[in-house]
């Protein structure tokens, strides 16, 4: 999978140094675009009915296709496997409930195919993928000269039928590899699948499992206990799904692009070759521009990612840590795989061209820790009441002082009258001291 960000790849060198204006040895050859987008009706009866900067009829199809190709399960498990995994959800919510503040959120636990994950998860990466792709489709009619726009005039449509066909193709790719791999709804740290719907995938748990040298039942409770832990968090943090999506479309109106990129797409397509439309939408046209604001957007994502699994990570231990003899060692396990560069890692470098830093997961897991330690466990549960009592990165790199912080910012809330004397107390003692000096 590419590690370019939703819908770009590398530019050539050589055209970063080519001005707008310059046409260079491809020029924009208006009738060889309009013989061009006249052989594209085959493509677009094939590819679905959905409309939109990313065509997901196409996306769905392409990940089906390739799940199917990879062999094993596509379909609904048996009721002896969904038993399973109502049995180990159930006895993970029993766990956590003495080890965090926040009850179950989880209404029913399913077991789910990889064909299951990508029909329920898609509407969720909808979200996740439109303001990217909208960005980046609107980018190519801004980035149009004046003339251009007036020739191309309802072929402009057409071009974005093309884009919605390249990201659907993308998509689906990344879906199709993201469907293999999953454990559970929400591996990637985003609540992808139906709100209160706790989801294994018992088929990858199985793969996952072998030469871990670990008992199944115990991989399967531990993982249930993740998803449980998860849904807590997003069934009962209302602002933290909203707020998840919102940093990603902040990132998407940040992107801008090289006005030479159609000069490269006119040089890049054959004409008598319409599957050429595709290799060169796929290839990357549109060079993404990072922006401080951008930028600020990633570091705001990755954080609130890192702070959910940090969580998690922190409260599954505290829940099954002396229950399951190898959860110490599975623990490791699912950092290292992260650190690998597993689906979260492939699917955001893919999306957004967000690298998870697995310093970031640790350093999140060790101020949720502390908090607990040195507030309780309602207190530490209670940051997540506002996003403004939130950690920020500049918090995670100094977690103590946070903690510090933390307690005097509960006191003030818990008590607002008693904070108050306190600050004027403050006041009056250090202008004692200045009249002394």
């Amino acid at each position: 999978m590419s590690d370019q960000p939703f819908g770009f790849s590398p530019q050539d060198p050589d055209d970063r140094n080519r001005k707008p204006g310059d046409q260079g040895e491809n020029p924009f050859d208006f009738n060889q675009l309009g013989a061009m987008l006249s052989q594209l009706g085959a493509m677009f009866s094939n590819a679905g009915t959905s409309s939109g900067p990313v065509n997901y009829d196409l996306a769905k199809q392409i990940a089906l296709q390739q799940l199917a190709g990879k062999g094993g399960p596509t379909t609904g498990f048996g009721p002896d496997q969904n038993s399973a995994v109502a049995d180990a959800v159930h006895l993970a919510e029993m766990w956590l409930d003495p080890v965090t503040a926040l009850p179950a959120g989880a209404r029913t636990s399913q077991g789910w195919s990889a064909r299951d994950w990508v029909e329920r998860t898609l509407p969720t990466w909808q979200r996740l993928c439109d303001p990217v792709a909208q960005r980046v489709s609107g980018a190519w009619v801004d980035a149009m000269p004046a003339e251009a726009k007036e020739a191309a005039g309802p072929l402009l449509s057409m071009l974005g039928q093309m884009g919605g066909m390249a990201f659907g193709s993308q998509l689906g790719g990344a879906l199709a590899q993201l469907g293999a791999e999953v454990l559970t709804s929400t591996d990637v740290g985003l609540p992808l699948g139906p709100e209160g719907t706790a989801a294994l995938l018992p088929d990858n748990i199985e793969k996952f499992t072998e030469g871990l040298e670990r008992p199944a039942s115990e991989v399967l409770v531990f993982l249930a206990a993740r998803e449980a832990a998860h849904q807590r968090l997003f069934s009962h943090v209302p602002w933290l799904r909203q707020r998840l999506l919102d940093t990603v479309e902040e990132f998407a109106r940040g992107i801008t692009v090289d006005t030479s990129a159609l000069e490269q797409l006119a040089g890049q397509i054959d004409p008598a070759n319409p599957a050429s439309i595709e290799e060169a939408m796929k290839s990357g046209m549109l060079e993404p521009q990072t922006t401080p604001e951008q930028k600020a957007a990633l570091t705001r994502l990755e954080t609130l990612l890192a702070l959910v699994e940090g969580w998690v990570d922190v409260v599954v231990n505290e829940a099954v840590g002396e229950r399951l003899p190898g959860a110490e060692a599975l623990r490791e396990t699912l950092r290292r795989r992260r650190a690998s560069g597993g689906p979260a890692e492939q699917t955001f470098a893919t999306l957004v061209g967000l690298e998870l830093r697995p310093r970031r997961h640790r350093s999140a897991a060790a101020l949720w820790k502390l908090l607990g330690d040195q507030h309780g466990m309602e207190q530490r549960d209670s940051v997540w009441d506002h996003p403004d009592l939130v950690p920020t990165a500049e918090d995670l790199d100094d977690p103590m002082e946070f903690a510090e912080r933390f307690g005097r910012t509960r006191k003030a809330l818990e008590d607002p009258m008693a904070e108050l004397e306190r600050t004027l107390r403050e006041k009056d003692d250090k202008g004692e001291e200045k009249g002394e000096e």
